[in-house]
C-alpha cells in the first residue's frame, strides 16, 4: 500500500517541476521562425523576378518599337531624297529651252522605279557599318504626280517674254513600315509637296543678274593666308579667285559651287594644299588626321570655270532714274540731268550742277488750276549725301524719306491710287503715275519699279521702329525699289520685307530646309543695294545688336577692291550678335563683318530666272554650245501620321 501511494506520488509531482522551469514548451520555435522568414524572403524574391522580368520585356517592346518608328522614319527621308534625285536625273545634259526639260511621265516612272527599289524590305546600315543597327524599312504604298492646277510646268519668263525657266510642283504620299528586331513594327505615312526648278542656261550665252548668286566673290586666292568662315552656304557661289577651306567647321552648300581657279585651297593647321578635288585629307606631320569635307548638296564643286564680267560703273543706274529703262551705258551728263529732272517747286536740275536736293522726274502741263504733273521715269534723284528710311503705309503706299542737314523730303508712292506724293516740308505736290520699270527695246511697261540713286554716299540707311524699338517693315508688298549709291552705303538698322518670301529657320514649313519658298508670299517685294564706287558699311544702331537686311547686296565693280578701298561689305560699328541677309552676298574681296553669327538665306525667287531688284548689275554668261539648266529643289511636307503599331 505503501509503495503504491509513493509510485502515484512521483506521478504527479514530475510534471509540476517541469512546469516551472518552463523550457520544454519553448523547444523549437526558432526553427518555425526561420522557416517563415525564409517563406517571406522566397515571396519577396520570386516578386522581384517576376518585376524585373516584366520591367525587361516592356523595356525591349518599348525599344523594339521605337527602334522600328525610327527606321519607317527613316525609310521616308531616304525615299523622299530618292525622288528628288530620280525627278532631277530625268532632265537631260542638253535640251531645246523651248521645250520643258522634265519629260512628260517622269512622276510615273520615278514612282514605279521607287516601289520596285524599296517596296521590300532594306536594310538602313549597310557596307561596314552594316551589323551597327539591325533597322530596316519597306515602303508599302507610293504615289507621285505633277499638280494639275494651275497647269505644270508653271513657265518663267522674262520682261521680254523670252523662257528663263520652269517650275515643277509634284505632290506625293508615302507609306513607310519599319522594323528594328522582333516582330515589333511601326507604319508612318507622309505627304506633302515636290518644288523642283529648272533655270534655263542658253548655250549661245546669256545675260544674268549678280542677284542669281546668293554669294559671289571676285578676289579670293588659293591659300592666301585666310579661308571661307564654315557654315551653311545658301544659294549658287561662285568666285572669279578660287575658294579655301579650313578646318574649324563644317561646309555645306546647297547649290552649285564654282571658281575660275584649277584647284582649290585646304588650310590646315601646319601648311594649305592646293589641289583639283573635292576635299582634302592631311596624312604627314602635325596635321596628320586632319580632314577637309565640303559637303556640296548639289553635286560637287566645279573648277576651271570662265571667268564673270563685272559691271564697269553704275551708269545704267543712274541713268535709270531719268529713262525707266537703264539701258544706255554712257555718262550721264548735268544736260541730261536738266532736261528730265525737277525738284519739288517744278525747278529743273541746274545746268552748272548742284551741291544736294531731291530731283523727280516728271513733267508739267497746263497752268494755274488745271496744272498736271505726270511721272515719266524709274525713281528719284538725290544729289548730294543724305540718309535716308524706307516704310510703308497701308495696303499699297511704300515711303521714301529723305534727310539732307536740315531739310527733310518724304515721297510717298501709292501702287493702288497712281500717284507720287512729294513733300518738303514747306512744298508739296502730287504727281499722277509712280515709278516704273520700262522694256529697253520696246519702251513697254514690266513692272511698277523705283530706283533711288544718291549721288554721293547713303549716310545712314534704315527701316522704320515703333516707340520700343522694336523693328517695322520697310519694304511694301508688290514694292520692287534698288538703293544705289555712288560712293559708300551705310546700313543702320533692319530693312525688313512687309511679307518675309522664304523660311529663316531648318522646319519653318515642315520637313524644309531654311531659304523654302514660302507659299503665298510670293508679291513681287523685292530690295537691292548696290555701289559700283565704294563699300557697303555695317554701322548697326539698335539696342538688339542683332541686324537684318532683306536684299540682294552688292559692292561690285571692275575697278573696285584689292587696294582701291572699294567693294566689300565691312563692319565700321559696333560687333554683331546675329547678322541675317535674306537675298544674298555680291562682292569684290571679303572683309570683315565682326559678327558672332552670321546667316544669309538666298532668296529663291531669284533662281527662278529673271527676277531681280529692279535694274541690278548684270553679267554676260559664256555659252556652253547647248542649252542647259541649273536645277534646285524643296519639299514641303504637309501632313506626317503615325498610322498604326504592333
Amino acid at each position: 500500500m505503501v509503495r503504491a501511494l509513493i509510485e502515484v506520488r512521483s506521478l504527479t509531482e514530475c510534471p509540476c517541476r517541469a512546469q516551472k522551469s518552463g523550457k520544454p514548451q519553448e523547444r523549437g520555435s526558432a526553427l518555425i521562425i526561420t522557416l517563415l522568414l525564409l517563406m517571406l524572403m522566397g515571396a519577396l524574391s520570386l516578386a522581384m523576378v517576376l518585376s524585373v522580368n516584366s520591367d525587361s520585356m516592356i523595356n525591349g517592346y518599348y525599344r523594339n518599337y521605337r527602334g522600328s518608328f525610327y527606321a519607317a522614319d527613316s525609310g521616308l527621308n531616304i525615299t523622299r531624297q530618292y525622288m528628288l534625285n530620280q525627278i532631277e536625273a530625268a532632265v537631260p545634259a542638253t535640251f531645246s529651252s523651248t521645250t520643258a526639260p522634265i519629260p512628260a511621265g517622269t512622276d510615273a516612272v520615278v514612282q514605279s522605279h521607287l516601289l520596285s527599289a524599296y517596296g521590300s524590305n532594306t536594310k538602313i546600315n549597310t557596307g561596314p557599318a552594316k551589323n551597327s543597327w539591325n533597322g530596316s524599312f519597306q515602303i508599302t504604298s507610293a504615289s507621285l504626280s505633277l499638280i494639275t492646277a494651275p497647269p505644270q510646268p508653271v513657265t518663267i519668263k522674262d520682261g521680254t517674254g523670252k523662257t528663263t525657266g520652269y517650275q515643277y510642283t509634284y505632290n506625293y504620299t508615302l507609306t513607310s513600315q519599319g522594323q528594328a528586331q522582333g516582330s515589333e513594327q511601326a507604319t508612318i505615312q507622309d505627304q506633302g509637296t515636290l518644288l523642283i526648278n529648272a533655270t534655263l542656261i542658253p548655250g549661245a550665252g546669256s545675260t544674268a543678274s549678280f542677284a542669281a548668286w546668293g554669294m559671289f566673290i571676285d578676289q579670293y586666292n588659293v591659300c592666301s593666308g585666310s579661308y571661307l568662315v564654315p557654315g551653311t552656304i545658301s544659294g549658287p557661289v561662285f568666285t572669279n579667285g578660287g575658294w579655301t577651306f579650313g578646318t574649324t567647321g563644317s561646309y555645306i552648300f546647297t547649290d552649285t559651287v564654282g571658281s575660275h581657279s584649277t584647284t582649290a585651297g585646304y588650310q590646315f593647321s601646319s601648311k594649305c594644299d592646293s589641289i583639283a578635288a573635292s576635299s582634302d585629307s592631311c596624312t604627314t606631320g602635325t596635321c596628320k588626321g586632319q580632314s577637309i569635307k565640303p559637303t556640296y548638296q548639289s553635286g560637287s564643286i566645279n573648277l576651271a570655270q570662265p571667268t564673270v564680267p563685272l559691271p564697269p560703273n553704275d551708269y545704267s543706274q543712274e541713268r535709270a532714274v531719268l529713262d525707266g529703262k537703264g539701258s544706255n551705258t554712257s555718262p550721264v551728263t548735268k544736260s541730261d540731268l536738266n532736261g528730265a529732272l525737277l525738284d519739288v517747286s517744278g525747278n529743273p536740275y541746274p545746268t552748272s550742277g548742284a551741291s544736294s536736293g531731291v530731283f523727280i522726274p516728271y513733267t508739267v502741263s497746263g497752268s494755274g488750276g488745271s496744272t498736271t504733273r505726270t511721272f515719266s521715269g524709274g525713281g528719284f534723284y538725290v544729289e548730294g549725301n543724305a540718309a535716308v528710311t524706307l516704310s510703308i503705309s497701308g495696303t499699297s503706299q511704300q515711303i521714301y524719306t529723305i534727310k539732307q542737314g536740315s531739310t527733310t523730303t518724304t515721297i510717298t508712292v501709292d501702287m493702288s491710287a497712281n500717284t507720287t506724293t512729294v513733300s518738303d516740308g514747306s512744298t508739296s505736290i502730287t504727281i499722277s503715275g509712280v515709278p516704273v520699270q520700262k522694256d529697253p527695246s520696246t519702251g513697254a511697261v514690266t513692272r511698277d519699279a523705283t530706283m533711288l540713286y544718291v549721288d554721293g554716299s547713303v549716310t545712314s540707311l534704315t527701316g522704320p521702329h515703333d516707340g520700343s524699338g522694336n523693328s517695322l517693315p520697310a519694304v511694301q508688298d508688290a514694292s520692287a525699289i534698288s538703293v544705289v549709291a555712288a560712293s559708300n552705303i551705310t546700313v543702320t538698322g533692319d530693312l525688313l520685307y512687309k511679307s518675309e518670301p522664304v523660311t529663316e529657320t531648318q522646319n519653318q514649313i515642315p520637313g524644309t530646309p531654311a531659304d523654302t519658298l514660302i507659299p503665298g508670299n510670293d508679291h513681287g517685294q523685292v530690295l537691292g543695294l548696290f555701289t559700283a564706287g565704294g563699300n557697303i558699311y555695317l554701322s548697326n544702331s539698335q539696342s538688339s545688336r542683332n541686324l537684318e537686311i532683306d536684299a540682294s547686296i552688292a559692292t561690285l565693280s571692275s575697278s573696285g577692291g584689292g587696294t582701291s578701298g572699294k567693294g566689300s561689305l565691312i563692319n565700321n560699328g559696333a560687333a554683331i550678335n546675329t547678322l541675317t541677309i535674306v537675298g544674298g552676298r555680291i562682292q569684290n574681296t571679303i572683309s570683315n563683318i565682326n559678327s558672332t553669327t552670321r546667316n544669309v538665306y538666298f532668296d529663291r525667287r531669284f533662281a527662278s530666272g529673271g527676277f531681280a531688284p529692279p535694274w541690278f548689275p548684270s553679267t554676260a554668261l559664256t555659252g556652253s554650245g547647248t542649252d542647259s539648266a541649273n536645277l534646285s529643289s524643296s519639299v514641303q511636307r504637309t501632313r506626317w501620321v503615325v498610322l498604326s503599331s504592333q
